[in-house]
């Protein structure tokens, strides 16, 4: 099972044209020109940095509301979607069992993730020291789902009660669930998870099937 993480905020140039729900707003004239309050669902472009399009899907024949940015307000878009991603995890923490202390992992793992995130966009405009206003947009992205993998664990006699003869690496299969940050140019996450060993000595390793922390990490390549 994994978890999650933190990082700065990123930016983005311009909105991709979708569904958008309005989250909330600084902006009056924006509430009033949309005839509801936060929580309705848009299909929104954004033809210039600093105007939006807003299509209502319960009108689709009506025109568009047209909304330009205005300095001191600001507006909170949410996007939410299906996520695959591939991680890695540079590190695994399995807790001390029967006499053998808290192990720290580097060995080679990597998983593939799907599950559900949510995007938020926060617009602005944004004032610069020379003191004109440009259209600014924060993003972050909060995301769950499970993920699976391959990796490999050092295998000893001691790790397993005795009975490995010889140490060496072992090939393990890896799942759980995951919790994720998403900067827009790279992705981290805690993570909580469970090991199989494959191999004559699995039966018998101290961590087959047993709980692990760590850290996933990703770049976004789209």
């Amino acid at each position: 099972m994994a978890g999650l993480s933190s990082c700065s905020v990123g930016r983005i140039p311009q909105l991709d044209a979708g569904y958008y729900q309005l989250g909330r707003t600084s902006d009056s004239l924006l509430t009033r020109a949309v005839a509801t309050g936060p929580g309705r669902r848009f299909y929104i472009e954004q033809p210039t940095p600093d105007t939006l399009l807003l299509y209502s899907p319960a009108t689709p024949l009506a025109p568009p509301v047209r909304y330009g940015l205005r300095p001191q307000h600001h507006v909170l878009l949410l996007h939410r979607e299906f996520d695959f991603d591939i991680f890695t995890l540079p590190f695994k923490v399995r807790p001390g069992r029967e006499g053998v202390p808290v192990q720290l992992n580097t060995t080679f793992n990597a998983a593939l993730y799907v599950g559900r995130r949510l995007d938020g966009y926060h617009l602005i405009r944004h004032r610069l020291p020379t003191g004109r206003t440009t259209p600014l947009i924060r993003t972050v992205g909060l995301g769950y789902g499970l993920f699976t993998g391959v990796g490999s664990s050092f295998i000893t006699a001691d790790l397993t009660r005795q009975h490995a003869t010889v140490e060496y690496e072992g090939f393990v299969v890896h799942g759980g669930a995951a919790a994720i940050y998403d900067a827009h140019v790279f992705n981290l996450g805690v993570a909580v998870g469970v090991d199989q060993l494959l191999g004559p000595d699995a039966a018998y390793w101290l961590y087959q099937r047993k709980a692990w922390f760590g850290l996933l990490f990703g770049l976004n390549l789209n």
